[in-house]
């Protein structure tokens, strides 16, 4: 059943164009289990499917589950805005095109990550005969809708743009993930990148470096889709740690491959300062692998990992009018509010563990984790 968008703002193109589809509508802060998520038939696009337009989403980035069936196809799409998929589970094949180029394939399977070029075709099948298989979809369509208001213009149009997806001087869209780092070097990982169209695995990719200033001794992979002015980030932390709070813009999508844990989501300060404690209503977001949430917009947000092995989150977005400096509204763990602190300590106990944080981390705002060779 689709439900109807909050009447706290104004609705968009794009709110009346997903409402219109008539397939179901997640709201809220999170969905918990994306793999047994209520799915519709979506008779347009031919498939099972249901949209997330969860709080801080809103007119900013479309999220959408999308079910494939066992040994079948997806209709051929085409659209002006590029996608990302994360798959949730399942096997499959991708096959794009564009104008009379020869027709790329790669095969994907749970939890890889791919982008679907603007303005050339795709199609998506399951390479499996007993089981769906259950994606993710990601993309700023909304934005799009805001400039062009007639949506049938973005779908499968008589525009094609060969050069996106064949490159130029022979370099492919679906070449190897390749590194990229600041010119000069990089201080210690800062500012280093991968750019990519399709990594296989990100419950497996191992190259990372140091998260330095964001705390639990994490690491971070940043990825930039080639072609695409999208990009997204995957950040990798032990058990029994936290990470920091922090807030930015709208419109990103977190997607879990890995872990267990919580993450909570609560109202920042118009004026950049951590709320009063009596004002900041805290929302929880408890996570398993596939688990969806959205922070919004001026929120701050905190992971933790409750689980006996490494964490995983894969923050999708953002567009580059919507990022910023992602330490400049962050709390360190010695301002943080005792709730914090004392709520994960109550959440590992019940499972028989300890903290593993270090009690300089709470004395010592400049305190950071040590990264061996990787310092």
């Amino acid at each position: 059943m689709v439900q109807q968008a909050p009447q706290t703002r104004a609705r968009t193109v794009y709110d009346r164009w997903m409402e219109a589809q008539g397939i179901p509508i997640h709201r809220g802060h999170f969905v918990a289990d994306p793999l047994n998520a209520e799915l519709g038939d979506w008779q347009e696009r031919e498939c099972r499917a249901a949209f997330i337009q969860l709080e801080g989403q809103q007119g900013v980035s479309e999220a959408r589950i999308t079910e494939i069936p066992p040994g079948g196809s997806l209709p051929p799409l085409k659209m002006l805005v590029s996608e990302v998929v994360y798959v949730l589970d399942g096997q499959g094949i991708a096959t794009v095109w564009a104008g009379d180029g020869q027709k790329k394939t790669f095969e994907w399977g749970k939890h890889s990550l791919f982008c679907l070029p603007r303005n050339c075709w795709h199609q998506l099948s399951n390479a499996r005969g007993d089981r769906p298989a259950r994606i993710l979809n990601y993309n700023y369509l909304p934005v799009a809708m805001t400039t062009i208001p007639e949506p049938k213009l973005l779908f499968n149009g008589p525009y094609e743009n060969p050069a996106q997806l064949y490159g130029q001087d022979g370099e492919g869209f679906y070449a190897d993930a390749k590194v990229v780092t600041p010119e000069g070097g990089s201080r210690r990982g800062q500012g280093v990148f991968w750019r990519a169209n399709f990594i296989p695995d990100m419950s497996a990719w191992d190259k990372l470096v140091p998260f330095w200033g964001r705390g639990a001794g994490g690491h971070v992979v940043f990825i930039q889709f080639p072609g695409a002015e999208m990009s997204c980030h995957m950040s990798v932390f032990d058990p029994q740690l936290y990470k920091k709070a922090h807030k930015h813009g709208p419109g990103r999508v977190i997607v879990i491959p890995k872990g267990e844990g919580y993450s909570v989501l609560w109202k920042g300060s118009p004026f950049f300062e951590p709320l009063p404690e009596e004002e900041a209503e805290k929302v929880v977001c408890p996570w398993s692998e596939g688990t969806i949430f959205v922070p919004p917009q001026n929120w701050y947000h905190q992971h933790f990992n409750t689980g006996t092995g490494e964490a995983r989150y894969l923050a999708l977005g953002a567009l580059r009018q919507f990022s910023g400096d992602p330490y400049r509204h962050q709390i360190e763990y010695p301002q943080e509010d005792a709730w914090i602190r004392n709520r994960y300590e109550s959440e590992i106990a019940k499972k028989g563990l300890k903290t593993l944080m270090p009690d300089e981390a709470y004395n010592d705002p400049t305190f950071e984790w040590t990264y061996g060779d990787d310092s």
